[in-house]
C-alpha cells in the first residue's frame, strides 16, 4: 500500500511529510522510500502551539482551536503530498500530530498519558482517505511509554550481524535504539535534550530558530559550572525504558540551573548546552557498547554537535541514516508511514525489549492507533429505527 506519514517534533519547526510504499512480504516488510518534504507552518501556528507548552498555561478551548487548526495545516501538506510526492496516488495517510504534553513523572516510572493534537477528521475530509492517528495512545494504556516509536523502524532496519548497532536520532529531544541482532529484544528511550535547549537559547539570545551550523557553540567555551547543574538533573540516571519531554526540559529547566551563577557569553552557553547533549546521549549509549552509531535528525546537520559526541564515544563508527537509505531529515516521517501500514494490517506497532515487556515499556505489544474512516460511508444510511423488546433475562 502507498502511505503518507505526517509529524511534526518537539522542536515544531515545520511539518515533515513523506510518501513510501509498503509492502508486507513474509518475516518482512518493504518499504520503499518515495520522497519527502517539509513545509513551514501557517504564519502565526508555529508560535501559538509553543506558547502552550510546558510550563505555560492554557485553556480548553485554546486547546481545541489548535487541534483543529492544526488538523487543517496537516490536511493541507497531506493534499501536496498525495499529489507530489505519492504522485497522485495513496491508499493511507499516517499522522503522529503534534505533541503538547507527555505525561512522565521526573522521577521516572510509568507514562501516565500523552496528548498530540491535530485532528485528523480535516485530513480524511480533505484526502478522501482513511487516516491513522493517536499513534502512542494505546502503548501508554498498556503500560508503555508511546514512545520512542522509532524503536519499531530501528529493530527491524538495523538487525544483523556486527552488532550490537545504535540509533540516535536528535529531534528537539533526543532519542536512542540499541539493536542487538534479528529477531532479539532491542533497548530503547529517550536521552534527554536534543535541539530544544540549543533552539530555545538561540532564540533567546539572537531572535534566531536556531544555531545554524552550530557556529555560536564552536566560537565559545564549556561552562563546567553550569554543565554540572544542568546533568544534576536525576532523569539521567534513570534506566531504560524512558522518555521525557519538554514538560522536564524545557525554559524553568534552563532557568534554574542559570541562577545564581554569572551570565554566560552566547557562544558559551550554546557551546554547553551542545555539551549537554552530546554527553548525555554518549554516556546512555557507551555501556551498550555500539559498533555503529545511526544519527538522523536535525542535529544531525550541527558540525559542532557532531563533534562533541564524537569525543563522548570515541570507539563507535559514525554514520548517518542517509548513507543507509534513509533521509536524516526524513526518518521520523517515514517511520510515521511504516507505523500507519503496521496499523492499517492490525499488527503491532512496538517490537519486543527486555523483562518480558516491550521495548517501550509496555506489558504487551498494541496495534496502535486508531483509524478515521472513508469520508463516503460505503451503503445506505438508515431512514427508520425501530425498537424492539428486551430479551426475557436468563
Amino acid at each position: 500500500m502507498r502511505v503518507v506519514g505526517l509529524l511534526s517534533g518537539t522542536s515544531v519547526d515545520a511539518i515533515d511529510v513523506a510518501a513510501a510504499d509498503v509492502a508486507l512480504a513474509g518475516d518482512r516488510i518493504e518499504l520503499h522510500p518515495l520522497g519527502h518534504a517539509e513545509h513551514p507552518w501557517p504564519a502565526g501556528l508555529a508560535e501559538r502551539v509553543l506558547a502552550v507548552l510546558p510550563p505555560a498555561t492554557t485553556t480548553a478551548g485554546e486547546l481545541c482551536a489548535l487541534d483543529n487548526e492544526i488538523g487543517r495545516a496537516f490536511a493541507a501538506v497531506a493534499v501536496d503530498a498525495v499529489a507530489t510526492i505519492a504522485r497522485g496516488r495513496a491508499d493511507l495517510v499516517a499522522t503522529l500530530g503534534q505533541t503538547v504534553f507527555h505525561d512522565v513523572p521526573a522521577t521516572g516510572g510509568a507514562c501516565r498519558g500523552t496528548l498530540q493534537l491535530g485532528q485528523p477528521a480535516w485530513i480524511g475530509e480533505a484526502t478522501g482517505l482513511p487516516v491513522v492517528s493517536d499513534l502512542r495512545a494505546a502503548d501508554v494504556a498498556a503500560g508503555g511509554h508511546g514512545a520512542p516509536l522509532a524503536s519499531t523502524l530501528d529493530a527491524l532496519w538495523l538487525a544483523g550481524p556486527g552488532g550490537p548497532r545504535a540509533a540516535l536520532n536528535l529531534g528537539g529531544i533526543a532519542n536512542a535504539t540499541v539493536v542487538f541482532g534479528a529477531g532479539e529484544p532491542v533497548t530503547t528511550f529517550d536521552t534527554g535534550p536534543g535541539n530544544c535547549l540549543l533552539d530555545l537559547a538561540a532564540a533567546r539570545r539572537t531572535g534566531r530558530r536556531m544555531d545554524r551550523d552550530g557556529e555560536l557553540a564552536a566560537a565559545g567555551s564549556i561552562r563546567r559550572d553550569l554543565l554540572d547543574r544542568l546533568l544534576a538533573h536525576p532523569y539521567f540516571a534513570l534506566p531504560a525504558p524512558k522518555s521525557t519531554g519538554r514538560e522536564l526540559f524545557g525554559a524553568a529547566y534552563l532557568d534554574a540551573a542559570l541562577g545564581g551563577l554569572p551570565e554566560p557569553s552566547t557562544p558559551d552557553l550554546l557551546a554547553t548546552l551542545t555539551e549537554l547533549t552530546a554527553v548525555t546521549a554518549g554516556d546512555a549509549l557507551h555501556g551498550y557498547r555500539p559498533a555503529e552509531v545511526v544519527v538522523s535528525g536535525g542535529g544531525a546537520r550541527n558540525p559542532a554537535l557532531r563533534a562533541a559526541l564524537r569525543r563522548r564515544l570515541p570507539a563507535a563508527a559514525w554514520s548517518s541514516s542517509d548513507r543507509l537509505g534513509l533521509p536524516s531529515d526524513a526518518k521520523e516521517a517515514y517511520l510515521v508511514t511504516l507505523l500507519g501500514a503496521l496499523t492499517w494490517h492490525h499488527l503491532a506497532g512496538t517490537v519486543p525489549g527486555r523483562d518480558d515487556r516491550t521495548a517501550t515499556g509496555a506489558r504487551h505489544p498494541a496495534v496502535l492507533g486508531r483509524v478515521t474512516p472513508l469520508r463516503t460511508p460505503a451503503a445506505a444510511t438508515p431512514i427508520r429505527l425501530v425498537l424492539a423488546p428486551s430479551p426475557p433475562a436468563g
